[in-house]
């Protein structure tokens, strides 16, 4: 794994993937991170480290858009502008996320044997929240007898 840290542009894979959407005309990078979305949230087959990796990058981006998201801050994500994320990126950003720690992703794996794992998985959760926020249990419910 060329991986430096648990950041989600703190790998190679990431990394160019950054690049990639410099490259990328303005018109053509959503298209890219929705493609890196819907490639990991697929659960028909067996989510590779590539694929994971360009995935937790693509949330990352999605979630920098959203209130309460916070800037995917790294030297080696994209540095020009990215178009507004459409919302139904939101719901794919989740699934994809779901995908990325499932037991059938190499990356989850990967990081499980990881000294970090715990801390990766944490920042993966802190990343899902921020799209699909846990319902907190309501106060008046608990007395409704």
């Amino acid at each position: 794994m060329g991986t430096w840290d648990i950041g989600p542009f703190d790998n190679d894979t990431a990394a160019d993937f950054g690049g990639d959407l410099d490259e990328a005309a303005l018109e053509e990078r959503q298209a890219m991170i929705r493609s890196a979305l819907k490639r990991a949230a697929d659960p028909a087959d067996f989510l590779d480290t590539s694929d994971g990796e360009r995935a937790v990058a693509a949330v990352a981006l999605v979630v920098a858009q959203h209130p309460g998201g916070e800037q995917a801050c790294s030297n080696y994500g994209p540095s020009e502008s990215l178009p507004e994320s459409p919302a139904d990126l939101r719901t794919l950003a989740v699934d994809a996320l779901d995908q990325v720690v499932s037991e059938r992703s190499e990356l989850a794996e990967l990081w499980d044997d990881a000294a970090n794992g715990s801390k990766w998985r944490h920042d993966i959760t802190r990343l899902r929240d921020v799209l699909d926020p846990p319902v907190p249990p309501q106060e008046d419910a608990l007395f409704d007898i």
